[in-house]
């Protein structure tokens, strides 16, 4: 018999962690990518793992703001992003559970699907307003984010982990 890994205790998550992680997604996209439609988009990554993992503090609201602020950040059509990134909220605490119970291939398959659909909206609103179909490489970037899943889930929860191991000191 092998023994089973460890397992952790996490402890409840601080605002101020979510905070701090979009704050930071929010300059990982402002940042200047040699090609823009093949770079993640870091904001919904961490929404939609934050709506996945607490879905009752991050949701429809919040993906409307941090998409307006990535609307006016990157100076595109303002609400293209708020729209996709509501949408994405709704969709992953909606999928919340279901993508939980999965392994890491299993909710990495959901996230790429979210993604891309959010991805989709995005197009859809730009081709609405008039703008020319931006070609099939854009949903690359969903794709490369859904393979960031992993590190998101490592380093989004590295503050909430306690130790595995017992300390005779602390109380829990």
């Amino acid at each position: 018999m092998t023994p089973d890994k460890p397992q952790h205790i996490l402890r409840p998550v601080r605002v101020r962690t979510i905070v701090a992680s979009f704050a930071l997604a929010l300059v990982a996209d402002f940042l200047p990518w040699p090609n823009v439609s093949l770079a993640p988009d870091f904001v919904a990554l961490v929404l939609a793992f934050w709506c996945v993992h607490q879905p009752r503090l991050v949701g429809l609201g919040v993906g409307w703001v941090l998409g307006l602020l990535n609307d006016a950040g990157n100076g595109v059509l303002l609400g293209q992003h708020a729209l996709a990134y509501a949408l994405l909220a709704f969709g992953a605490i909606t999928l919340s559970r279901r993508i939980r119970w999965f392994s890491a291939p299993g909710q990495m398959l959901h996230v790429a699907l979210l993604l891309a659909a959010a991805q989709a909206v995005e197009v859809a609103v730009r081709l609405a307003a008039g703008a020319e179909f931006p070609g099939w490489q854009v949903f690359v970037g969903p794709l490369v984010a859904a393979l960031l899943w992993p590190v998101a889930d490592l380093a989004l929860l590295a503050p909430q982990r306690r130790p595995a191991e017992a300390d005779e000191a602390r109380a829990l």
